[in-house]
């Protein structure tokens, strides 16, 4: 039986051991383990995977824009898989502001903070497994690459340069080789303030910054073919 964690981790080590302690066991044995119940599906409670692992893990920055291990400069990421092991979905990076944007750089944005360290931790997705049934796989701790950083940053400025020119309405899930931003909302009803085509103020869904599945796919491959 494993507890969940009363202090964060202090260092990156002790971070990863307790996330490799983790591997095999089910949603539903940490979640008896920490007497919460397991919901029926993940429609309406996508974060619940997240916080469940941040429970065990120790995380304690929440919903709050820095990484969810501040102190030691790491973000958590879950990471649902299929039964060969690959991504079945996009990953959630962060919130994308759609106004005050003009003097933020990639060096200085939220997506390269959220990405300097990630521990991924992969998770069973399949959905004929009920998500009690669903076992946490073998976590990986990553660091970008100078060409996978390149290749973000490239991605990061080509949104940004459209949001801030006032295309963001034209910003579809194609734009971008590793980075995509699309609709982030519980429903099309929630608006947020935006740049217009001609400098002004326009109401649009709010935005999210997510990775595609072929750059987690690989940052996988990487990890466990070499």
């Amino acid at each position: 039986m494993i507890k969940p964690a009363t202090n964060p981790p202090k260092t990156i080590d002790e971070l990863v051991t307790r996330a490799q302690a983790l591997a095999g066991l089910t949603l539903g044995e940490l979640a008896n383990w920490a007497n919460i119940q397991v919901p029926a599906n993940f429609k309406r409670e996508k974060g619940w995977t997240g916080q469940l692992l941040e429970l065990f893990l120790g995380a304690q920055a929440g919903s709050n824009p820095e990484q969810d291990f501040p102190d030691l400069g790491v973000e958590l990421k879950t990471l649902p898989i299929d039964s060969q092991g690959l991504p079945l979905e996009t990953t959630y990076v962060c919130f994308a502001h759609l106004l005050n944007v003009s003097g933020v750089t990639w060096e200085t944005s939220n997506v390269r903070n959220k990405l300097n360290c990630v521990l991924w931790v992969p998770v069973e997705g399949s959905r004929e497994l009920l998500p009690a049934q669903r076992r946490i796989a073998t976590p990986v701790l990553w660091q970008p690459s100078q060409a996978q950083l390149a290749v973000l940053k490239q991605d990061w400025e080509e949104l940004m340069d459209m949001i801030v020119l006032g295309g963001v309405e034209h910003i579809t899930a194609k734009h971008g080789q590793a980075l995509q931003i699309r609709p982030k909302a519980a429903d099309g009803k929630a608006l947020t303030d935006a740049i217009g085509a001609d400098g002004q103020r326009v109401k649009t869904r709010p935005r999210g910054f997510y990775l595609r599945k072929q750059f987690t796919q690989q940052i996988l491959l990487e990890a466990f073919v070499d």
